[in-house]
Formats: structure tokens, sequence, C-alpha cells
């Protein structure tokens, strides 16, 4: 084997290495950083009053709030799917509508369709968790079904399995389960339950 494909196999199984110490060192730093920083730079929380409002009103805990926000839009306010979804919580207008048609939110105070307003489309998030919440049995069902659909979790609850982790078909919502499920222990560990930093 000439020199280059040497050099070239070296480097290559360098990479994985270098890639497994460095999410090594970052989950280190995460772990012994202050709460301060790690509330500043990794979990932080926009619109307290609007999550506030809406979460009360809806009887959803704005802690989830503020992981399904993180997880769906980065905290971006602007932030669209390339399905249609639109805002910091990523809401379809389709089911923005028909939440309100429900009565879970008044659309003549919260318009459908102005979902890039921050207010509005976490009014909208908390009542689809709502809605969810009364339909299903536990805050991982409403998760799962926030990424897939209420009839989806319903019809993989349908099967028998007591834990929607392990019934879950769809790879991208068992990563978004553990995703939220993280990050939303990551905010309960940094603020209380009206949002204060802890």
């Amino acid at each position: 084997m000439d020199d280059r494909k040497l050099r070239f196999w070296r480097w290559f199984r360098t990479l994985p290495l270098m890639a497994v110490l460095i999410v090594g060192l970052l989950s280190f730093l995460v772990s012994v950083a202050p709460g301060a920083l790690l509330r500043r730079v990794l979990f932080p929380v926009s619109y307290e009053d609007a999550i506030a409002e809406s979460s009360a009103r809806h009887g959803v805990d704005p802690l989830l709030v503020c992981a399904v926000i993180k997880c769906e839009s980065g905290w971006n306010p602007n932030a669209e799917s390339g399905v249609g979804a639109v805002g910091l919580m990523q809401v379809m207008p389709s089911t923005a509508e028909t939440l309100a048609g429900l009565g879970y939110v008044d659309s003549s105070y919260y318009d459908p369709y102005s979902l890039t307003d921050p207010a509005t489309c976490i009014e909208y998030g908390c009542a689809c968790l709502d809605y969810l919440d009364d339909h299903l049995e536990t805050t991982d069902q409403v998760i799962a079904a926030y990424n897939a659909g209420l009839g989806t979790v319903q019809e993989w609850m349908g099967g028998g399995i007591p834990d929607i982790s392990s019934a879950i078909t769809y790879p991208e919502t068992r990563i978004y389960l553990v995703k939220v499920n993280e990050v939303y222990s990551a905010y309960q560990r940094l603020y209380d339950s009206e949002l204060n930093p802890r």
C-alpha cells in the first residue's frame, strides 16, 4: 500500500475517535457548566408572559412548552417547515383552524393564520398540547402525538404495548420523544414552574 493510501486510512480511523472525544468533552462541559451559562446559551426562555398565560389557560406545564419550542424552532418565531408548520411551536395553520373550531382557542383574538406572532403560536401550541392531553394518557404519548399526530399514536397504543417509546414505528418520532424529554428535564432542572431561574 502506498504512503497516500496509508495516510488516508489513518485519517479515516481517526475521525470517528475525534467525534467521540468532542461529544464526550461537550457532555462533560454541559454537566459542569454553571446553571446561568446553560440557561443563557443552551436553554433560554423568551416570551415568558405568553407562555405563562397560555399554559395556565390550557393546563399545560410551561416547562414542557419551553422544551417543545426549543426542539421545534430553537426559539425562532419565523421558523417554517417544509410541510407548512409555522412559528415557535411549528403549528400547522390547518391544526390551528381546527383547534379554534373546537373551541380550544378564541380565533377572534388569536388569528390561526398569524402563527409567526409568538403569542398566537404559543396559544395554539398550548391548545394543541391540551387537546392531545385530553385524548391520551401520558406525557410521552402527548409528546409523540405532537410530532406524529393523535391518530397515529392511538393506533400505536392500540397494539396493546403499554409503553409508547417501544410502540413508535417512525424513527423521527422516536428521536423527537427522546430529544423533547431530554430538553424538558434540563428546563426542569434550570427553572421553576413559573419560569424563574433556579
